[in-house]
């Protein structure tokens, strides 16, 4: 066969290039045929892998030499099932038909040469026995032999696939990938233990709700009866939501994770208008439950199989259609390893394809993953709002102005939930444990009582000849609204109502301005530091991390940020106090600086 010189793009040349069409590996190019087959109605996907022994540096070896994606879709007649062999075509293509996984027309036969030199595809409408077959093959592509896709015509289904696979139903598609040239993984059970958890990710909501059923096995090619490996993939939740799950026990069948605030509010909905038409986006927030992270005899939760399972799924999961595009580390501190124990996932139709920038390929939607990656703080550092800078990029024509609002909230939420992370393990350091925690509460309270003498009430006094018990309950409800953990506000409340103190010093995230809020609550007052705060950070963590790793240079450092801290945070003060204006708000805030001075520096003359 001859070729026009002057094709804008020679096939032969062309489809050699896209053997380096991005996918990351084989696990992502078996998505794609997976992909398909969900969208042809599949309630059954089998992943089949053959190999065989092969002779290898004087030793006979198992290589991997046909990989297999069979489903019980609604199959294909011959004029579909010879689109789906093209580059660039297919059925989904129209813009009133982007409402499921597919849309690009490149999944089949893309995926397929990312991984191997031929693909042959049956697919049958009204039973396996009417079977339709083409291919492709890059040889016979390269030498100009092939020019257009085989029209299908009937073929029966190897025997090999019809020993292996469990369902061959009334109707489906049989995907068959040989000369594998590509493929990172040599093995069948090598492709199979790699693909499991990506796999179980990327179809985690299909899966959970019983919508399709994968089956994966690998077996040798010259012994059918022998499998070297057969499993169903679980769902693989990175936000750890989902029960029942790949990841190892006790929390293969309960949820590791907690909804952010425990209730609906863990989930944000976005309205994006495109094209005339409104759009929802969800973003859902969680993060680890304490007896993932507490757990007794264990220094490291970090270490145990579900905290190893945990390190897999970092990052931000981005969902179109019920489908893992990807998990993007763009917000990843990937130097924390408290990273593994939130998760947050974004998910919206493929409408809003052109707005996210999704890929070809489907593994990442590219415009929201490079806004991720934006330090927007940065943006409204000169004044601005969220609002004046969407409408900035929307007049630069920027396609990313409709995420911004999304991306705001995925990063000032994480803030708070890492800060309430912290707070989890609280406390649990050995060096922590070396001074008495409850010096200043004692001092405050001696204090206060020596007050109390003199005659100066407050609101807290009123409460403290309750029992006991209500006491306790009315401080742990305060200090769990605050963001406490549950264990933190148990061991609080009971030592200070048993021990007779006054005060509750606890920190968490708060979601306001304040540094710390007061909250008089069971007879005691609950001084709750704002983690979130940037004066936490200055003042108090810069002095708590690795204290007794720290050398004095290091120390010394750490006291002068410190100092600079307590000055920024004064200085603060001298501000507000400066911008009041004359009257009663500027005499009421001189006189609350006295009056809190004269408080002051008695608790700390009984220092």
């Amino acid at each position: 066969m001859t070729t026009n010189p002057h094709d804008i793009v020679p096939a032969h040349l062309a489809v050699q290039a896209m053997r380096d069409n991005g996918y990351k590996n084989a696990a992502y190019a078996i998505a794609e045929l997976m992909d398909n087959a969900i969208q042809a109605g599949a309630s059954q996907v089998e992943l089949l892998c053959g190999e065989r022994k092969t002779q290898v540096d004087q030793r006979k070896r198992s290589r991997i030499e046909q990989i297999a994606v069979l489903d019980n879709g609604r199959g294909m007649d011959a004029a579909v099932l010879r689109l789906a062999l093209q580059f660039g075509n297919g059925t989904y293509l129209d813009e009133d038909k982007h409402t499921g996984i597919g849309r690009f027309g490149m999944g089949l036969p893309s995926s397929s040469i990312s991984q191997c030199q031929r693909v042959d595809v049956w697919s049958w409408q009204d039973g396996v026995e009417n079977a339709l077959y083409t291919y492709l093959d890059l040889e016979e592509i390269k030498n100009r032999r092939m020019t257009e896709v085989p029209e299908p015509t009937p073929k029966q289904i190897p025997i090999t696939w019809a020993r292996v696979s469990q369902n061959f139903d009334k109707s489906g598609t049989l995907v068959v990938w040989s000369k594998i040239d590509r493929c990172m993984w040599q093995t069948g059970k090598g492709i199979i233990d790699n693909s499991e958890l990506v796999i179980g990710r990327m179809y985690r909501k299909f899966l959970d709700n019983g919508q399709v059923k994968i089956r994966m096995m690998a077996f040798d090619l010259d012994s059918l009866y022998n499998i070297i490996i057969e499993k169903y993939a679980l769902p693989n939740d990175p936000g750890y939501l989902i029960e029942k799950t790949s990841c190892p026990a006790p929390f293969n069948n309960q949820a590791m994770f907690q909804t952010w605030a425990g209730d609906t509010a863990y989930e944000a909905t976005f309205i994006i208008n495109f094209r005339d038409q409104e759009h929802e986006v969800k973003v859902r927030f969680s993060y680890a439950k304490e007896e993932a992270r507490l757990i007794e005899g264990v220094s490291n939760a970090g270490s145990t199989p579900h905290g190893q399972h945990a390190k897999k799924n970092i990052g931000v999961s981005i969902v179109r259609a019920g489908r893992e595009l990807d998990l993007d580390t763009g917000v990843v501190n990937g130097y924390e390893p408290t990273e593994r124990w939130w998760g947050v996932e974004v998910e919206f139709p493929p409408s809003l394809d052109d707005i996210f920038g999704v890929t070809n390929n489907k593994q990442s939607a590219r415009n929201f993953s490079e806004l991720l990656q934006v330090d927007i703080q940065s943006l409204l550092e000169d004044g601005k709002t969220i609002t004046q800078l969407k409408d900035q990029l929307k007049e630069d024509e920027d396609p990313k102005s409709p995420l911004l609002d999304i991306a705001h909230k995925i990063n000032s939420q994480l803030s708070v939930i890492r800060g309430l992370l912290k707070a989890q393990t609280k406390g649990t350091r050995t060096s922590e444990k070396r001074h008495d925690p409850y010096k200043p509460q004692k001092i405050a309270t001696t204090v206060t009582q020596e007050r109390k003498s003199q005659g100066h009430k407050g609101k807290s006094d009123e409460e403290e000849e309750l029992p006991k018990e209500e006491r306790k309950q009315a401080i742990q409800a305060t200090l769990k609204e605050e963001g406490v953990t549950q264990t933190q506000a148990e061991l609080l409340a009971a030592t200070t109502v048993e021990d007779g103190l006054k005060y509750i010093f606890a920190e968490a995230p708060i979601d306001n301005a304040a540094f710390f809020s007061v909250k008089p609550r069971g007879g005691t007052i609950i001084v709750t530091l704002n983690t979130s705060h940037p004066a936490y950070k200055n003042l108090v963590e810069i002095l708590e991390e690795d204290v007794d790793k720290a050398d004095m240079e290091t120390l010394r450092s750490r006291l002068i940020n410190s100092l600079d801290g307590l000055k920024l945070l004064l200085m603060a003060w001298a501000r507000y106090e400066d911008e009041q204006p004359d009257g009663i708000r500027k005499s009421g805030a001189q006189d609350a600086r006295t009056d809190w001075g004269r408080i002051a520096r008695r608790f700390l003359e009984n220092e």
